[in-house]
């Protein structure tokens, strides 16, 4: 799995006012977790979306928090737990990380990727049914995988199907969805 850095800086602007650290091209963002106090920060967006792209919601960040001087910045490994976006012109309003503890399991929703093609969609025999798009699993922060694969080329008939327990799923993850939920059907 690959590790990712983003850099933060404490923030100081709060309310209607953090608008002017969008137009700076920072965003602002809240670091949060288990026994820890709250903290507001600000990232740069452009690092930011790089590491979302790539890392999205299960990806491990260790988020650099800049302190007063150079030795007391602070190394948090955190989640991208929310991104709040404006509905209208999909900008990024403000960002929610979840710090994790790397010893206690912790619960996520892992993207699946659909990938090959269906025999029975290329015969024209029916068309592929997309059912669930996610799965909710329980690791250790540095072992949640960043997406889980589904090969579909096996299905070749009407009214066949995968289902989460047809998933391949690292032994280290354990899947919290019910696994006789219907992931993808030819229909």
């Amino acid at each position: 799995m690959k590790k990712f850095n983003l850099k933060a800086d404490k923030r100081e602007v709060f309310g209607r006012k953090v608008k002017s650290l969008r137009r700076l091209g920072t965003l602002p963002a809240t670091v949060y977790g288990k026994n820890i106090q709250s903290v507001s920060l600000s990232v740069n967006t452009d690092e930011f979306l790089k590491i979302y792209q790539e890392a999205g919601e299960t990806g491990l960040v260790e988020l650099l928090v800049a302190g007063k001087t150079k030795t007391e910045a602070v190394a948090r490994p955190v989640l991208i737990h929310t991104v709040q976006e404006d509905p209208v012109s999909e900008e990024i309003l403000h960002i929610e990380f979840h710090q994790v503890d790397l010893k206690e399991k912790v619960h996520a929703n892992i993207p699946l990727e659909f990938v090959g093609m269906a025999p029975a969609v290329e015969q024209k025999l029916g068309v592929l049914l997309t059912v669930l798009n996610e799965v909710e699993a329980e690791a250790l922060p540095a072992e949640l995988p960043e997406k889980i694969i589904v090969d579909i080329t096996t299905l070749a008939e009407l009214n066949q199907e995968l289902k989460v327990s047809d998933l391949k799923i690292p032994s280290s993850v354990t899947v919290l969805t019910d696994r006789g939920l219907t992931v993808v059907k030819i229909g």
